[in-house]
């Protein structure tokens, strides 16, 4: 049984079915929590950053998760080891290269996801992007030929139905070119944050050292890093007037990097403990926060076809991951 040990000289480990001197505390449901709040937190960072879209634009409002949580990012690294008492690992080209595809991805779903709710709710939006353990399976069937569970199939087909219906244009049973494109951009959004967890979960098991919490915040650190430095390079060259309003925007910004980091921080953790499939799943409650979101701070109503559509995007994750 796997245990979370913590020795006498502070250090904290994941090691299954071991026991050491110190204090052996059970570790197996650790990630469901981590899962919660890294949800919680993200769900209050989207809002804060589409407050922010219509200012900045797609790409500014993004860049502020990245830029403005890289100072949190890298307070808690210090925590972390001066907790613990250990040093921070240093990665090899494993590493960086999970980590460079994970910091790529993620601006990519970031963007992407601002996109869609400038023309869909807060609430839909995260709908859309909820669909991402079932295209993780398709991308499986598609890349690798990996053949689905007669149930898994079913899956797919029932949260397709979701989607398609909640892009159902209201009292004409057609489906609206209008509602595909924010439907195509956050079905695409959560391709890349699939993507992107896949990578950042392998980079944290590419670290060779420390205990799960400093590599998940030692990985953390390194992609905040790089994702800033990547997009003021792009804005610097391609939007600096955005660049300079998101510096000019600092005090809302400031809170949105910092739910950012604390958000990634638990994900990151939740990434080191289990399989990334397993908290993109119960990721699911996100769906639920943003729906009280959309209603109490952006005052948007939802239809009875939008939340039947929801309904059928999380049974089919729900059937995906009982056909495993």
């Amino acid at each position: 049984m796997g245990r979370l040990i913590v020795s006498n000289h502070g250090r904290v480990r994941a090691e299954p079915g071991v026991w050491t001197e110190g204090v052996a505390v059970p570790v197996e449901l650790l990630w469901i929590p981590a899962t919660l709040l890294a949800a919680a937190g993200q769900t209050a960072r989207n809002a804060m950053q589409r407050s922010l879209t219509e200012r900045l634009g797609t790409v500014g409002a993004s860049q502020v998760r990245f830029l403005y949580g890289f100072p949190f990012a890298l307070l808690f690294l210090g925590l972390v080891v001066l907790v613990g008492g250990e040093r921070i690992p240093t990665g090899d080209g494993r590493f960086y290269s999970f980590l460079v595809g994970g910091s790529i991805t993620q601006i990519t779903a970031t963007v992407l996801m601002l996109a869609a709710m400038r023309d869909r709710s807060f609430a839909v939006t995260t709908a859309y992007i909820k669909t991402e353990p079932v295209l993780v399976a398709v991308f499986g069937l598609i890349v690798l030929g990996d053949v689905l569970q007669p149930l898994a199939a079913v899956a797919v087909l029932v949260a397709t139905a979701g989607v398609v219906l909640m892009a159902v244009k209201p009292g004409t049973g057609a489906v609206s070119l209008v509602a595909l494109r924010p439907a195509a951009q956050g079905i695409a959004a959560g391709a890349f944050f699939a993507l992107s967890a896949i990578f950042f979960r392998g980079a944290i098991g590419a670290l060779p050292e420390g205990s799960f919490v400093l590599r998940a915040t030692t990985t953390l650190a390194w992609s905040l890093g790089v994702q800033s430095g990547l997009l003021i390079v792009w804005m610097g060259l391609a939007d600096r007037p955005a660049l300079v309003n998101s510096l000019k925007a600092w005090r809302p910004s400031l809170f949105a990097g910092f739910m950012g980091a604390f958000a990634s921080q638990f994900w990151f953790i939740g990434f080191a403990l289990t399989s990334a499939a397993n908290v993109r799943t119960l990721a699911l409650v996100e769906v639920l926060f943003a729906q009280a979101v959309s209603r109490r701070l952006f005052d948007q109503a939802t239809t009875w076809r939008e939340y039947a559509g929801m309904a059928l995007i999380v049974a089919g994750v729900a059937l995906l991951l009982a056909s495993h």
